[in-house]
């Protein structure tokens, strides 16, 4: 779960993975909360702006919390420490998303992880493309190294790469204080 930037475009007070939603948890509790109720495998956590001991006190021990020094790069740099974080732990596999979407359903997450044929999966809902991202170690050489775009780039570059998985969910992200009044987007 990339959260490791600063929330620039949120104008309310504090973070927006912090800004709590209508039923009061905050925004990134609740994505994390999706990802880790998929029960795919370990959820890593990747700290920036906020800090990890910040993000620890937030979501407990039910994730792992890793530090990005160098947050202010980029999306590019939070992946490649979540990618980082899964290749000296062995993982095959990383399964990617956002912390500041909080209506990434279950399912979702695991019918990405699931899908099998090609060594990237991408949720789609309604044909548009979204998170979660599932990358397998094959093309983890592949990702970007600076920038603040993740795996878009080649997931545009190489389509051959790419399985796209119909899921549920609301695919929407928390990124100006509209967005989290208006939430959840209604269909």
């Amino acid at each position: 779960m990339l959260a490791g930037g600063a929330g620039t475009r949120f104008t309310g007070p504090g973070h927006k993975l912090l800004a709590p939603l209508t039923d009061g948890r905050t925004v990134l509790a609740v994505a994390v909360g999706q990802a880790v109720e998929a029960a795919i495998g370990p959820v890593v956590v990747v700290a920036g702006a906020l800090g990890s001991d910040e993000l620890v006190a937030l979501l407990g021990d039910t994730v792992t919390v890793v530090p990005n020094p160098a947050w202010r790069s980029g999306q590019a740099s939070s992946l490649r420490v979540g990618v980082d974080w899964a290749r000296a732990s062995g993982a095959t596999a990383v399964v990617v998303g956002l912390g500041d979407q909080p209506g990434l359903d279950p399912e979702a997450w695991r019918s990405v992880a699931a899908a099998c044929g090609t060594p990237i999966a991408r949720a789609t809902y309604d044909g548009r493309p979204g998170h979660p991202v599932r990358l397998d170690a094959a093309i983890w050489d592949l990702l970007p190294t600076s920038g603040d775009r993740g795996a878009a780039q080649l997931l545009r570059e190489r389509p051959d790469l790419v399985t796209e998985v119909a899921c549920p969910g609301v695919p929407g992200d928390i990124d100006t204080a509209e967005d989290l009044t208006t939430w959840p987007p209604q269909p």
